[in-house]
C-alpha cells in the first residue's frame, strides 16, 4: 500500500518524545477541521497481507490465493489508519495513553480486491470523562474509491487515557443488551505470539504493538496485540458463520475494545443471532474469560 504519510505514522515524529506524561494539552479548537483526502493505493498482495494477518490460512483459500480472492471488509479500516492518526494528531493526544476505543464501520458498497481508497472527514466530537479517567475523541470518515462511489463510512473513538480534565461534557452511555442465554455460535482461534508483528505490515506501526520499552511505559508488561486486529479475527469469524463465501453481504460492524490482548492467546469470537439480518458478538480471551471485544453489532 502507497500513501503520502511514509513507514511511520504521522503522530510519531512530534510527540512521542512526550510520552512520560502530562506536559501535552489535548486541543479541542480541531473539532469540525477537515482531514485529507489521503489516497491508499492498494493490490491483491495487500488484501492477501491483511487476511493472513488476521488469522486466514489454508481453511480459507478465498482469501489467500488470488485466483479465488475475497476481501475481508475490515481490511478497508487498515488500509485507512491514517485518517486514525491524524484525529490523534490533530487533538493533540498524549500517544503513552492512546487506546482504539471502539469502531464502527458501515459498508456502502463492496470493497474491491484492488485500487484505492480516498478517505476524508472531521473530529466530530471531544468527550471528558475525567481528569483521572481520560478524554474521548470521536472521528467521523467516508472512504470512496477513485471514481468517487462512496464504500465505507468509518467512526472511531480513541481513548485518551492522560487527557481528560479538560471540562467537557462526558459521553453518552451507550447500553448494548446481550441475550440471557448461551450464545448461538462460538468460533475458536488462537493468534500467534507474533501476530501484531504481521498485523503491523497492514498499517498501523504504533510502537505500543511492537516495542517493550514503550510498551511497559505504557503501562503494559509487553507490546499488546491491535483492537483492531482482534477486530478483523472476530469479522472472518463471523462471516464464515452468518455469510459463509460471501463477505460483501456484511453492511455494518461495530464494537468496543474493553480490554488489552496479549498476542499468542487463545481467543473466542461469540456470536448471538437477534433477528434477521442482524446479531450480537464478542471477542474473548478463553484463556481466562476476560472480554477483549464487547458491545458488539453486526447486519448481514
Amino acid at each position: 500500500m502507497s500513501n503520502g504519510i511514509g513507514f511511520c505514522n504521522p503522530i510519531f515524529n512530534a510527540a512521542c518524545e512526550n510520552q512520560e506524561g502530562g506536559s501535552i494539552v489535548l486541543d479541542v479548537t480541531a473539532l469540525g477541521r477537515m482531514i485529507g483526502p489521503f489516497t491508499s493505493t492498494y493490490t491483491r498482495r495487500d488484501v492477501i497481507l491483511y487476511n493472513l494477518a488476521v488469522g486466514a490460512g489454508f481453511a480459507e483459500l478465498e482469501y489467500c490465493y488470488e485466483k479465488y480472492l475475497k476481501v475481508i471488509p475490515t481490511f478497508s479500516l487498515a488500509t485507512t489508519f491514517d485518517f486514525f492518526w491524524f484525529v490523534a494528531r490533530r487533538s493533540n493526544i498524549n500517544p503513552a495513553g492512546i487506546l482504539h476505543g471502539e469502531q464502527e464501520l458501515i459498508f456502502n458498497n463492496p470493497v474491491p480486491t484492488e485500487g484505492a481508497f480516498i478517505t476524508s472527514g472531521a473530529i466530530t466530537h471531544y468527550y471528558d470523562q475525567g481528569k483521572d479517567k481520560g478524554a474521548l475523541v470521536v472521528g467521523e470518515c467516508t472512504i470512496a474509491d477513485s471514481d468517487g462511489v462512496h464504500l465505507v463510512t468509518g467512526i472511531c473513538r480513541l481513548f485518551a487515557r492522560f487527557d481528560g480534565g479538560f471540562g467537557g461534557e462526558k459521553a453518552p452511555r451507550t447500553v448494548v443488551t446481550f441475550p440471557e442465554r448461551t450464545p448461538d455460535r462460538i468460533v475458536a482461534d488462537r493468534p500467534s505470539e507474533n501476530q501484531n508483528l504481521l498485523y503491523r505490515l497492514t498499517g498501523d506501526y504504533f510502537e505500543l504493538h511492537v516495542d517493550p520499552v514503550f510498551a511497559r511505559k505504557s503501562g503494559f508488561t509487553r507490546p499488546i496485540m491491535h483492537g483492531a486486529c482482534a477486530m478483523g479475527y472476530g469479522c472472518r469469524a463471523m462471516i464464515r458463520e452468518l455469510v459463509p463465501g460471501y463477505p460483501e453481504n456484511i453492511k455494518r460492524l461495530a464494537c468496543r475494545f474493553s480490554r488489552p490482548l496479549y498476542p499468542g492467546l487463545p481467543i473466542e469470537t461469540h456470536l448471538w443471532k437477534t433477528e434477521k439480518g442482524k446479531a450480537l458478538w464478542r471477542v474473548i480471551d478463553a484463556e481466562n474469560g476476560a472480554i477483549v471485544i464487547d458491545n458488539g453489532e453486526i447486519d448481514y
